[in-house]
């Protein structure tokens, strides 16, 4: 029983936490967005389209799915600066 708490509390925490780096991902690709956006207009396409699912994601509960999709569009934003 002790074994089965832990796992119920520890998969609770982790996706808690999960759930708040979404925002954050957002808003650090929105603040390089305003400042240093990409000057390739593809890739700042898909920074758009990555960004705009991760946060679509984010609301439908698909937290990995999100950060996935948010890290990727910081990682071509980071590329291309």
């Amino acid at each position: 029983m002790r074994r089965l708490t832990l796992l119920f509390s520890t998969l609770l925490l982790s996706a808690s936490a999960w759930a708040m780096h979404c925002p954050a991902d957002m808003a650090k690709i929105d603040a390089l967005l305003k400042s240093d956006p990409p000057s390739d207009a593809t890739v700042l396409a898909q920074v758009q389209q990555l960004r705009a699912e991760g946060e679509a994601q984010h609301k439908a509960g698909k937290h990995d799915q999100s950060v996935k999709s948010l890290g990727e569009a910081l990682q071509l934003l980071e590329a291309s600066n």
